[in-house]
């Protein structure tokens, strides 16, 4: 598969590093020599010029390529250059855009038309991962399936948990209403099975339905959160997406330090949020703002050191729940072991959404896991495909991918070893990076 990623920033950057791992045929492409040495020694094609030139576009191979990913930082040369592409020969266009308008069903409908087959918005994408955090405070990831049928939450296990030190098998139900598909410890993500034990500390993946996250919740000994009031730091896009789309009834405190800035939040947010001029790494300044009753700490500004210290500094003042945005993949692992509770990548969450594209089975949905080197994906199974052929348990499915929940007739399901799955089921599986290819050769 040729794939041509245009705009060499932290998207298109971290998209060609991931992509390159499945040795696709990859052409980075810049108008900035400069930003396409890439310093990851990755082997990939890389084509200086500008991608809204169609000599230049020509001469990067266009008409050849399956899929054609614009994510410069500019939405205007993203759109141009995606309907250029579409014109020129490239099967599928994906570009990154900013405006939340353009994402309404009649006007994607009719970019499609233009040429252009995906919009991502990746600040829109993190806001909704925000907001589906604050549902379930007690959780680390929380993401509706299927249409919100079937959930995934990752609850981070703690000593008071009834499963700690349990076995697998001792904690199965005879009427499931919960699958375990995977756990998080240290730097290592498990796909496990029966034997398997959960200990303190342990990020457990759960699959379950909406009527049995309470369940859940009990399971992992968490307590109740209700999300009252809420302090975010830094007034960027993501920051007034998330206040933007959180209920009237939530009193919100949004701290920026720019004093321009924030006079220009001031006019723009709703009656509920109250803008606050000031450096939400003071320890005094969140004191005299009374962080210590608030219900939720959320640091957003594009300072992934400043974001980790701020939320550390909110949990110690007591601030029951934690989100941090950190967009150096290498500090997640250490944001993990500090205790936040969630971390929001954009990177990783539009690289999520853009790696559908690549599988030729039916996939509906990519997630990447945050805190796990893993994804889940929506799938659906097609006629006479291996995954219909017998029950789970005799599939002898891959070590490195389990499968969580099926969707049939519209009603949700978890799956055990003895579920035969039928062609037309969504399924949703839950697997390690390793095994994104493996999906293939079960759903085609």
């Amino acid at each position: 598969m040729k794939i041509i990623i245009a705009g060499a920033g932290e998207v298109g950057a971290y998209l060609a590093k991931l992509l390159s791992q499945e040795n696709q045929d990859i052409v980075f492409m810049d108008p900035d020599e400069e930003k396409l040495n890439m310093p990851y020694g990755l082997e990939i094609m890389t084509a200086v010029g500008n991608p809204t030139s169609i000599n230049d576009l020509k001469m990067a191979g266009v008409k050849q390529a399956d899929i054609f990913i614009a994510v410069t930082p500019e939405e205007s040369v993203n759109m141009t250059a995606s309907m250029l592409a579409s014109n020129l020969g490239a099967r599928i266009t994906i570009a990154r855009i900013s405006n939340i308008e353009y994402l309404l069903p009649k006007n994607v409908e009719f970019f499609s038309k233009l040429g252009i087959d995906s919009l991502i918005c990746p600040e829109i994408l993190a806001a909704d991962e925000i907001v589906n955090a604050l549902k379930t405070p007690w959780s680390c990831q929380w993401s509706a399936l299927s249409g919100g049928k079937l959930i995934l939450v990752g609850v981070k296990i703690r000593e008071n948990a009834s499963v700690i030190n349990k076995y697998l098998y001792e904690i199965s139900q005879d009427k499931k209403f919960y699958h375990i598909v995977a756990i998080k410890r240290g730097n290592n993500t498990i796909i496990p099975n029966g034997s398997d034990q959960i200990f303190s500390g342990d990020i457990v993946y759960f699959t379950t339905t909406p009527k049995h996250i309470s369940d859940i919740k009990t399971l992992a000994g968490k307590d109740r959160i209700e999300i009252d009031r809420i302090v975010v730091m830094g007034g960027s896009r993501i920051a007034m997406n998330v206040c933007e789309n959180l209920p009237d009834n939530i009193q919100i405190k949004l701290i920026e330090k720019d004093r321009e800035k924030s006079y220009s939040l001031a006019e723009k947010v709703r009656s509920n949020v109250l803008v606050i001029n000031g450096d939400g790494r003071n320890t005094d300044l969140l004191i005299r703002e009374n962080i210590k009753d608030c219900d939720a700490f959320i640091a957003l500004t594009s300072n992934s050191e400043a974001n980790i210290l701020s939320c550390v500094t909110a949990k110690n003042l007591g601030v029951p729940k934690t989100i941090a945005e950190v967009e150096n993949v290498d500090y997640i692992q250490m944001a993990e072991k500090l205790d936040i509770d969630t971390v929001i990548n954009k990177k990783l969450i539009a690289a999520s959404h853009i790696y559908r594209f690549l599988l030729d089975a039916d996939v509906s949905t990519v997630k990447s896991m945050t805190f796990a080197n893993a994804e889940v994906a929506e799938l659906t199974a097609r006629h006479k495909s291996k995954i219909t052929t017998k029950p789970v348990k005799d599939l002898n499915l891959p070590k490195d991918l389990t499968l969580g929940g099926k969707i049939r007739d519209g009603v949700a399901e978890i799956i055990d070893g003895d579920t035969q799955i039928k062609a037309g089921d969504h399924v949703v599986v839950f697997c390690l990076d390793s095994a994104m290819r493996k999906i293939e050769d079960y759903f085609n």
